[in-house]
Order: C-alpha cells, then structure tokens, then sequence
C-alpha cells in the first residue's frame, strides 16, 4: 500500500489565513500534498486544511491561502 498523503511545510502555518475563492477565515492548520485519485492513477494535489472560528475545518487549494488582515 502507498502513502495518500505527507505534511507540506508553509510560512503561514498557525497563522490566520483567507481563502480568496471563497472569502473565509481561518487559522492555517496543514498544508497536505494528498493523492485525491481514486483509481489506480495517482493525482497529487497541496490542499490546505483551515480552522474556522467555530472550529470546523475546511479545505482549499493552497493557491488560494493569503494571510488575513
């Protein structure tokens, strides 16, 4: 069996971030490099995992993260 993920460092981890798609703040837990394929093709992808305020976490693509003001 193959890893489906590993952590990716960032400079803005622990940091509070906005999620410029869709407008959303949060607190920058992990940027994750995940193979989202479910087939036998593997399909990498950095997705960044962000705490809101009301402690659900939400995902995004890392491209999208900028620190909040």
């Amino acid at each position: 069996m193959t890893e489906r993920y590993e952590y990716v460092p960032h400079r803005l981890l622990r940091r509070r971030v906005r999620d410029v798609a869709s407008g959303a703040e949060g607190m920058l837990m992990a940027v994750i490099n995940e193979n989202v394929s479910d087939s036998d093709h593997p399909h990498w992808m950095e997705l960044a995992y962000i705490r809101a305020t009301s402690g659900r976490e939400f995902t995004t693509a890392v491209a999208n993260v900028e620190p909040a003001e």
